[in-house]
């Protein structure tokens, strides 16, 4: 443990910081799973569940949980799931 004020407080928001990136990841690997599992049922909410899915990864790549061209690729990824799940 550091012995500088400003140290102790760097160490403490931090540790906070890290706390809300973990569930940040967290929460957006949920909404993959979700949206992957909506594709391989062919489920009819899946253009709404798009959307939804499209918009937490903007709001990883916002925060930087995620970098911007992972972001990019991911969503790339997504529309094409989206496409082949629809064309079945």
């Amino acid at each position: 443990m550091p012995n500088i004020k400003s140290a102790v407080k760097r160490v403490k928001t931090s540790t906070a910081k890290n706390l809300q990136n973990r569930m940040r990841k967290s929460e957006l690997k949920t909404v993959l799973r979700k949206y992957h599992e909506a594709v391989e049922a062919n489920s009819p909410e899946l253009p709404e569940l798009f959307k939804y899915t499209i918009k937490k990864v903007d709001q990883a790549a916002a925060k930087n949980i995620i970098h911007k061209n992972a972001a990019s690729r991911k969503k790339a990824q997504l529309q094409k799931a989206l496409d082949s799940a629809l064309a079945k």
